[in-house]
């Protein structure tokens, strides 16, 4: 990011919450100003296409996701803790009042299609999540194959959560983890 309160900023953080509460298709160039308060001409200036603009949301929330991951582990003493707050920190998202599901399984499912700069974002944040869990597992000394499992489990959550509006998926995903650590580990040689 740029300087703290610049007009780049400005249009990244009211576009994502727009994207986000409205999705990515509802909502106009017009609306990311008005929200903003950047004229329409520097924001053409900093963002010459609503994909660009699209792009750059999505790389932000990257961010927000991983210090979310980040501050979960933050206090977990060995990989198997680390692991489990993966799940710790959906719940804690999953409750919260804007909870509207995963930005990128939303503008993969609206966008991915059409646009290969969004699929490449989206597809992007979930292959380095899969590779913090891979890191995790293998530092664990767990087969390779509980990462895929546990990533699974973390996204099935989001999208059960978003669709059903029950928060509590993260705790069923988070159980699961649990016994899938605990099998994992109990086979190892």
């Amino acid at each position: 990011m740029t300087e703290i309160g610049s007009d780049h900023d400005r249009i990244v953080e009211a576009a994502e919450r727009l994207f986000y509460v409205r999705g990515i298709q509802a909502v106009g160039m017009d609306a990311v100003r008005t929200e903003s308060g950047v004229p329409l001409k520097r924001l053409y200036a900093q963002f010459p296409s609503k994909e660009a603009l699209i792009t750059e949301v999505m790389r932000y929330q990257v961010g927000i996701w991983d210090r979310g991951i980040a501050d979960a582990a933050a206090n977990a003493a060995t990989p198997s803790d680390k692991l489990l707050a993966i799940y710790d920190f959906l719940d804690k998202w999953f409750r919260a009042d804007n909870f509207r599901g995963c930005g990128f399984i939303n503008a993969f499912g609206e966008l991915g299609a059409a646009s290969p700069a969004v699929a490449e974002v989206a597809r992007g944040q979930k292959a380095k999540f899969q590779k913090y869990v891979e890191d995790l597992v293998d530092e664990l000394g767990a087969p390779p194959a509980l990462a895929a499992q546990l990533a699974l489990l973390a996204e099935g959550a989001q999208t059960t959560a978003a669709i059903s509006g029950v928060p509590d998926a993260a705790l069923h995903a988070r159980s699961a983890a649990t016994t899938l650590i605990e099998v994992a580990l109990a086979k190892r040689p």
